[in-house]
């Protein structure tokens, strides 16, 4: 009789347990979890966007992961919905053909007023701009002209002094391309490029800011890259000066997604969203001088003289397509 108490005691014990945790778990189906943010931006515009989310109380809400962006484009373009990530600052074209591939993202909930025409599933949060920079004394010790164009950098008094980005590893190597093949062409711009890499020989970086820092240490008189840097360095009083390449000053974007999970975490990463482009603009364009949404200025010394825009769609496609171009173009 008492083992049959005993087993009936326990037996109302466990169904209690089990409806105690079905309530605790039906209780937790609507609460949002910490945001993950998936970003290939470099270290100040995280700063800056980390800062625009604390001073909005969102701190500890979030976990923040950087990448490279080869590294974020092949997990947003494998994973799609299924990536781990809530929210993502990527360049534009990887969201958007990671778009069209997957349809992962929700559209945007909010209008900040940018002045380009965007889609709705995503907005710039910022924006690098490519141009020629030179180290001024190296030009003068070495008797070097002041080059105006891409194709003065392929010159034979140029050779083993020109330090360029890699397009198989950074996207700034993309704004040279595209003003290589706007400007001349396929075929031209091959022998363009091709005489351009044989001068860079050592000196082919794989980040983005490797020029500069060539240039800024004197192992090359020229380079090709982001111009803000440029002007930055100049601005605080180093050897460099800055040069609009007769070819064009082409720009990429860097813009904010929400991937769509249809879930509490996803209505967070929306306001999350709202709060990167509203309030870390004003960080984000101290550091990257490109005016995007209605309302922003920048100096004069921060506006292209040949600012361009390519004529076809930036895709992960035309990508591929010009790194083979440029890898082509070495032999």
């Amino acid at each position: 009789m008492m083992k049959t108490l005993k087993g009936m005691l326990l037996s109302l014990i466990a169904i209690s347990m089990v409806f105690a945790l079905a309530a605790c778990g039906s209780g937790s189906a609507g609460e949002a979890k910490k945001v993950v943010i998936y970003t290939n931006g470099d270290e100040e515009a995280v700063a800056a966007m980390e800062t625009s989310l604390k001073n909005a109380g969102y701190e500890g809400q979030y976990l923040v992961q950087s990448m490279g962006t080869s590294e974020l484009g092949g997990k947003l373009m494998a994973e799609g919905s299924k990536i781990e990530a809530d929210l993502v600052t990527m360049s534009s074209y990887f969201i958007e053909s990671s778009q069209t591939k997957h349809s992962m993202f929700k559209d945007l909930a909010f209008d900040a007023g940018a002045v380009g025409t965007y889609p709705k599933y995503y907005t710039p949060i910022l924006a690098n701009t490519g141009a020629i920079f030179v180290n001024t004394q190296v030009l003068k010790d070495k008797g070097l002209p002041m080059p105006t164009s891409i194709t003065d950098l392929t010159k034979p008094e140029f050779s083993g002094l020109v330090s360029i980005p890699n397009i198989m590893d950074s996207s700034t190597g993309w704004l040279l391309v595209q003003a290589i093949i706007n400007q001349y062409g396929e075929n031209a711009g091959r022998q363009v490029l091709h005489d351009l890499i044989a001068n860079v020989g050592p000196h082919l970086e794989s980040s983005g800011s490797g020029p500069i820092k060539k240039v800024q240490a004197g192992e090359v008189a020229a380079g090709f890259g982001l111009r803000h840097q440029a002007v930055a360095a100049k601005a605080d009083g180093a050897p460099i000066d800055y040069v609009d390449p007769v070819e064009g000053n082409f720009s990429l974007t860097e813009s904010v997604a929400v991937v769509d999970k249809k879930n509490a975490t996803t209505d967070l990463a929306m306001k999350m969203a709202e709060t990167i482009v509203k309030d870390a603009r004003k960080d984000l364009i101290a550091n990257y001088p490109v005016a995007l949404y209605e309302g922003e200025t920048v100096d004069e010394v921060n506006k292209p003289a040949y600012s361009m825009t390519f004529e076809k769609p930036l895709t992960v496609e035309l990508l591929e397509e010009h790194q083979q171009f440029f890898n082509g173009s070495k032999e």
